[in-house]
């Protein structure tokens, strides 16, 4: 099954595109923190992007990383972190589920729905780790992850309404290298138009999951496109293995 080819859609110029914030990848190694930064979030190399053949390759260049299963928190641990943890993991387990993560997020995002948090647990879960909850060390890494898409959602929220519409959307995913053609902003937007809260436009913890999934699919593309042509082949089974667990929550 051949993807589409995305080259009509993409920008002439790459110079001072942006990575996107990223989840760390679904496989096992070790993980490095910085202690010297306040935030816990591993500190990625920035280069510049290149476009090649037929999208940009976001972030490409940039050092992997990876986590462990830590009971505690890495050193360097902002204490605030650490607090929202431990608020919401009340049986003291060391380890929260769906809805006490969505507690933590919605007390400092303003509600974060069920679906964006099956998102963000399937992302950042440890792979040796049960599929339905995350640890502290893991909680850390989301959380300042989070932190980096809200200062692209502040960004290009110009009239400070809290939310987005269509044409900020294509602005901040083009800013992190995601030249989104706009048959797929059209369905990305529609998907959201049946809340009465959101009115066609974004909030905040709808622009993480759509950003999440572009990005998502787009590296699971490129992992196919060797070549960077703006091409790539599936089998049946591949295709549906990688796009619904970005699709189902």
């Amino acid at each position: 099954m051949e993807a589409y080819n995305y080259n009509a859609y993409l920008s002439s110029s790459s110079s001072n595109q942006g990575s996107a914030p990223s989840a760390p990848p679904l496989h096992y190694s070790s993980y490095n923190y910085s202690t010297t930064n306040p935030s816990p979030y591993p500190q990625q190399q920035q280069q510049q992007q290149q476009q090649q053949g037929g999208y940009y390759s976001v972030g490409g260049g940039a050092q992997p990383y990876y986590y462990a299963a830590a009971a505690a928190f890495p050193p360097g641990t902002n204490p605030e972190v650490i607090s929202s943890f431990q608020a919401v993991d009340r049986d003291r387990s060391g380890s929260i589920d769906e809805r006490e993560l969505q507690s933590a997020l919605s007390s400092v995002y303003r509600g974060f729905g069920i679906r964006t948090v099956r998102l963000l647990l399937f992302l950042f879960r440890n792979p040796r780790g049960p599929s339905d909850r995350i640890g502290p060390a893991e909680f850390a890494v989301l959380w300042n992850c989070l932190g980096q898409w809200r200062m692209v959602f502040d960004r290009f929220d110009k009239d400070r309404s809290g939310k987005i519409d269509s044409e900020e959307l294509k602005e901040a995913l083009r800013s992190l290298g995601y030249a989104v053609p706009p048959s797929v902003l059209q369905i990305i937007m529609s998907n959201y138009t049946d809340s009465i809260s959101t009115r066609g436009a974004l909030n905040f913890d709808n622009f993480v999951e759509c950003g999440m999934i572009v990005k998502g699919i787009t590296d699971k593309f490129k992992e196919k496109d060797a070549r960077y042509s703006g091409s790539a082949t599936f089998t049946y089974e591949s295709f549906l293995t990688t796009i619904i667990p970005f699709i189902v929550p």
